[in-house]
């Protein structure tokens, strides 16, 4: 575009809305206002974005016309529970005697569609609100006192860059990219998870622990991907694993993912480290299912070795054996009656009639509706508590700056600032009532524990994700990172351990010598010379045998030379090199 373009259209801009504000004494929306999917109103409001629906629709872009709003579909289980959580825990303190006692929480949920675009228009409506005008200035409190959000880290980096600059606290449940710990880049942001720089340290010791030195990986192309893999890769070569690819792809990338399969079906390493979201990694689990790659060991990350999403009746041939590290479940008394009968009562007034049959009453999203019978997940919730403890951690951020007591309760006539509540964050220390103790570490995070878990088959040939170790931050050296081997099923229902590597192991009489342009864990076995041994596995190199010494037959440990004695009447003749030979006189 032409510098006399841009300026023609700046100034037309101007006169325009210059124009606008003259006609026009208060501060009003340009454009239709964004509405929360669910919300209730209160004396404090805390604002809620999560990806209820997974896939966007863009209009078509003509240039001629104002463009129509982005459509969403695909329903995203985990994440309505996500919103659902929120209410819960709203609701709980609500009617807490204890916990701003005189205090009303409300909220505003709204829906980002798993997409950044809509994602910024969550961030904008949660900061403006949804009301044509708000008065002659425009300068003002953002409509909510804090923000719980977002599912993923790239997200919740549109999100927190957003509201930053007004200082309005974001508090993620599951965005763990490291880049979020900058607290230069993002001060008002905190999450009741741990950063990836432990899961991603922890992978790398889990792959060397099983002595699975020739690795494949494969990661989103995204914040929360490239990070997490970047440290990953870093701690795997500390560990002396070597990695044989490298590949990522973004859910939008389909042509860059047939290459991805192309790489995995060619590799000759058995195990795949997979940093990815779960959307690309039910991507992913479509192709390699339809190429019949099987057989595979997958190490997986929180964001989807535990997605029910990703249980379908063909996946377990795929990820059947998978290992990897999970946010541990939720144990929130009451919120399995919540999510399945409570909360279509009060939030979506479904109420069932005698023959058990929906009345026709129900209100909202249709597809959100379908999901009113569905509770097969409930029993596996784990992002759950985490929201939980965002919403108690405002909560009693909140309790603080209104200086509430059980006797007087609390001040209303204080006002409450997002920056008031930022501040108030960063000292929290409470425990909540399953005995979880909540607080931010100088990052704003959460400390790091995680459970191991394998995919197993289970009765009925149900999928379950069985505990077989821990990780813990919080505990001393030797005692942070716990596996339970004998409890793993590996690949194809074994209970054999699969082996990765590029090469064996050199036995004791040889030594290692790189193949030339391949990695450090790439090699040939080499026999030591005569004379030379070597008496471990994986030798470097061969040491040479004392004077009066000579290397055996296999090379691997060195025995004394035979002594021969000559008379000066025999026949000199040349020596054999494991013999040493003397000359005798006449007696």
């Amino acid at each position: 575009m032409s510098q006399v373009m841009i300026g023609l259209l700046f100034l037309w801009h101007l006169l325009t809305f210059g124009a606008a504000k003259e006609k026009a004494p208060f501060c009003q929306i340009l454009e239709s206002p964004e509405f929360p999917l669910l919300s209730k109103e209160g004396d404090v409001m805390i604002g809620g974005a999560f990806s209820i629906h997974s896939k966007i629709t863009q209009p078509q872009l003509s240039f001629t016309e104002k463009p129509s709003r982005v459509t969403c579909s695909s329903v995203n289980l985990r994440e309505f529970r996500f919103a659902q959580t929120m209410i819960f825990a709203i609701q709980e303190i609500n009617k807490s005697k204890f916990l701003l006692p005189n205090v009303s929480i409300g909220y505003r949920i709204y829906d980002n569609c798993g997409s950044t675009l809509t994602s910024m228009r969550a961030a904008m409506a949660l900061m403006n609100g949804d009301e044509w005008t708000v008065g002659k200035s425009c300068s003002g409190q953002s409509a909510v006192h804090a923000i719980i959000g977002e599912s993923e880290s790239s997200s919740t980096i549109v999100l927190s860059r957003t509201t930053g600059p007004f200082k309005i606290p974001v508090i993620s449940h599951s965005a763990t990219c490291e880049c979020l710990s900058d607290r230069k880049e993002y001060p008002s942001f905190f999450r009741t998870i741990a950063s990836d720089l432990y899961q991603s340290r922890a992978l790398a010791q889990m792959v060397k622990h099983f002595g699975w030195t020739w690795v494949g990986a494969v990661n989103s192309d995204s914040d929360y991907g490239n990070n997490g893999m970047a440290i990953f890769l870093a701690a795997a070569q500390e560990e002396g694993v070597c990695v044989e690819y490298t590949e990522k792809f973004h859910r939008a990338e389909p042509e860059k993912l047939v290459k991805v399969v192309e790489v995995i079906r060619k590799s000759t390493a058995r195990v795949i480290v997979g940093f990815l979201a779960h959307v690309e990694m039910n991507n992913l689990l479509e192709k390699l299912s339809l190429h019949n790659i099987t057989g595979l060991q997958f190490i997986g990350v929180e964001a989807w070795i535990t997605a029910d999403s990703l249980v379908t009746p063909t996946s377990f041939s795929v990820l059947g054996g998978s290992l990897g590290f999970a946010v541990q479940k939720a144990n929130i008394s009451g919120l399995g009656d919540f999510l399945i009968k409570d909360f279509w009562e009060t939030e979506f007034k479904c109420k069932e009639t005698n023959n058990d049959t929906k009345a026709a009453s129900c209100e909202g999203n249709q597809d959100l509706i379908e999901l009113q019978d569905n509770d097969d997940d409930v029993a596996e919730l784990r992002y759950s508590n985490n929201i939980y403890r965002a919403v108690y951690a405002v909560a009693h951020s909140l309790h603080s700056i209104l200086k509430c007591s059980k006797s007087q309760g609390c001040d209303r006539t204080i006002k409450v600032t997002p920056w008031q509540v930022v501040e108030s964050l960063k000292q929290v220390n409470f425990t909540i009532n399953n005995g979880d103790q909540v607080w931010f570490d100088s990052t704003g995070a959460a400390v790091a524990r995680y459970e191991v878990v394998n995919w197993q088959r289970g009765s009925e040939d149900s999928v379950q994700f069985k505990p077989v170790g821990y990780y813990d931050a919080s505990l001393p050296p030797g005692q942070k990172f716990v596996l339970n081997t004998k409890a793993i099923l590996w690949p194809g229902g074994k209970t054999e351990m699969p082996v990765s590597v590029c090469s064996k192991q050199c036995r004791p009489g040889t030594h290692k010598v790189l193949q030339k342009g391949k990695p450090v864990c790439c090699y040939h076995c080499i026999p030591c010379a005569e004379g030379e041994i070597s008496n471990s596995t994986d030798s470097n190199d061969c040491k040479k045998c004392p004077e009066d010494y000579w290397s055996n037959q296999n090379r691997d440990a060195c025995v004394l030379k035979n002594v021969e004695f000559l008379y000066f009447t025999e026949v000199m003749v040349k020596p054999e090199l494991n013999t040493k030979k003397h000359l005798m006189g006449k007696t």
